[in-house]
């Protein structure tokens, strides 16, 4: 039996969830709303669970750190928002923040989807 290669990098990930289908990037709108990108949705954060969560450090910038959320609509559709984190987040405001907050937390393992 083969075994999972492990994934270490956001481009591993993301390239993963692109070769399922999975790629449906949820943004924050200018007017404070957050659509998914692939899948033409407006969400509220009790449309949507965070279903895994990752962590990338960059090796020698700080600047490169990065979490990317990869989340489940109501309807069962797969989706991610990618971000920096701490003080190099790319949102403006409390928004984004306030509306990450708000959105329930499944602990799931999710090798199903890149096996």
């Amino acid at each position: 039996m083969e075994q999972p290669v492990e994934m270490n990098t956001l481009s591993q990930i993301l390239e993963k969830l692109r070769l399922k289908g999975l790629d449906n990037e949820i943004k924050m709108t200018d007017h404070g709303k957050m659509q998914g990108v692939g899948l033409n949705k407006i969400y509220n954060p009790e449309d949507l669970t965070v279903i895994k969560t990752y962590r990338f450090e960059g090796a020698s910038d700080p600047g490169d750190n990065s979490i990317l959320y990869i989340l489940e609509d109501k309807d069962g559709q797969i989706g991610y928002i990618l971000d920096a984190y701490g003080m190099y987040s790319s949102q403006e405001g409390a928004g984004f923040d306030d509306f990450l907050k708000k959105i329930p937390t499944a602990d799931r393992d999710l090798q199903e989807l890149f096996t």
